[in-house]
Parts: C-alpha cells; structure tokens; sequence
C-alpha cells in the first residue's frame, strides 16, 4: 500500500493476523513473540488458555496439540516456537506474514 502525504510517498506493509494461544509463564511464548515483532508483527492476537481455561479446549480440537504457543499466521496453523523458528529458518516466515 503506497500513499503520498505533503510530497513523500509512504509504504505500509499490510501483514498476516497472528493468533498465539499462550499462558502467563511460557518462556516459548516470550520467544515466539520477540521473533514475530523482531519480523514487523506489531499485533499479536493472544489468547491467554490459563485465564481461559474454556479456550484450551478449543487449541486442542483446532490443533490436536495441548501445549502453548499455538500460533496461527492467518489461516494457517504455524505451530509452537520450534516449528515457528524453524519455518523462519527455511525462509518461510516472511511470505506466510506477507500473506
């Protein structure tokens, strides 16, 4: 998306929503968030499954996986922290992100 505002031209990145089931004390979580906003991701949707406990059920049945994070970029189940860094890693991140 360009834009011009009193003669310079702007471009915005428009990024994929991110959902991240989480808890409170998730070590994997903290990391999974620095990695998405170290790549632009300024809002992380976060579903906090400890003071949702209704919310765990619904990360179980979407992803078949009980431990957190769970992270969705779009329609697209990512998976934990591992598979996050991992998908970066194979340079996959930023296209799913620029989705």
């Amino acid at each position: 998306v360009r834009s011009r505002a009193a003669g310079r031209e702007s471009v915005s990145t428009v990024m994929a929503k991110v959902v991240m089931y989480s808890t409170g004390v998730c070590p994997y979580c903290i990391q999974a968030e620095r990695l998405l906003k170290a790549k632009g991701v300024a809002d992380i949707e976060k579903i906090r499954v400890d003071l949702q406990p209704e919310q765990r059920d619904i990360m179980v049945e979407k992803t078949g996986r009980r431990t957190v994070p769970q992270i969705y970029i779009g329609d697209t189940h990512v998976g934990g922290f591992d598979d996050l860094s991992a998908l970066d890693r194979a340079g996959g991140l930023d296209p799913l992100l620029a989705a």
